[in-house]
């Protein structure tokens, strides 16, 4: 396997998004590591550059010392300035071709791509993401990406591409299983976590809601 296994392998990413949240980045990080999460994502919408950077560097050293996967959302740059394992873009952000020329000495890193759509999904493998973001599945007020897709479209972007498939959007304890059952590699999950008062309790529940899924199979 390609060096993107440890990402998907605990079936759970964290969506750090950060958007109008007041408890700090290295609060909510030290809570949900706490807790079992082994990959976090950090998504920032509203803050400037240099706001992203410091935080994607505390978050580095964090994750490095817990041996946590580390994922920056949009900036290509910024990812490989704090030494993250990867970068994480959206069909609106720069091209995956030239993400891929800024990390081409740094064959280890890893990029995943946003897909709405089986032939956004297939196209990103084309181009060479090492895995992709398929959703919303269900309905999420977390980030305007259109309608919900639903699990039957989830099942057939599994049937069409090779690569690691990471479902999000709605994703809630409630209706987990449904999704890990049609075959995604991993969830992503934002508000069910990082909305909530306990974000360690939040976040252990779904490490041991996708644990057991996992387990029985």
């Amino acid at each position: 396997m390609k060096s993107y296994r440890g990402l998907y392998q605990s079936g759970l990413c964290l969506i750090m998004d950060r958007g109008d949240r007041i408890k700090p980045a290295f609060d909510s990080a030290v809570s949900a590591i706490g807790s079992g999460v082994t990959w976090i994502q950090l998504r920032d919408k509203t803050s400037d550059r240099l706001q992203i950077f410091k935080t994607g560097r505390i978050l580095r050293a964090l994750t490095s010392a817990n041996n946590v996967k580390l994922i920056i959302n949009d900036y290509p740059d910024i990812a490989l300035a704090v030494d993250a394992d990867g970068v994480h873009i959206g069909q609106d952000d720069m091209s995956l071709k030239y993400v891929r020329k800024i990390f081409t000495k740094k064959r280890h890193k890893v990029i995943g791509v946003s897909t709405h759509s089986v032939e956004e999904a297939v196209r990103a493998e084309e181009e060479g993401a090492d895995y992709i973001g398929f959703g919303p599945i269900f309905r999420t007020t977390t980030k305007d990406a259109g309608a919900p897709k639903g699990v039957e479209a989830l099942s057939e972007v599994l049937s069409r591409v090779s690569i690691p498939v990471v479902a999000i959007g709605g994703i809630a304890l409630e209706n987990v299983k449904h999704v890990l059952e049609a075959g995604a590699h991993a969830v992503a999950v934002a508000s069910g976590i990082m909305e909530s008062d306990d974000i360690g309790t939040a976040a252990a529940e779904f490490v041991d809601a996708i644990s057991k899924k996992t387990k029985a199979g």
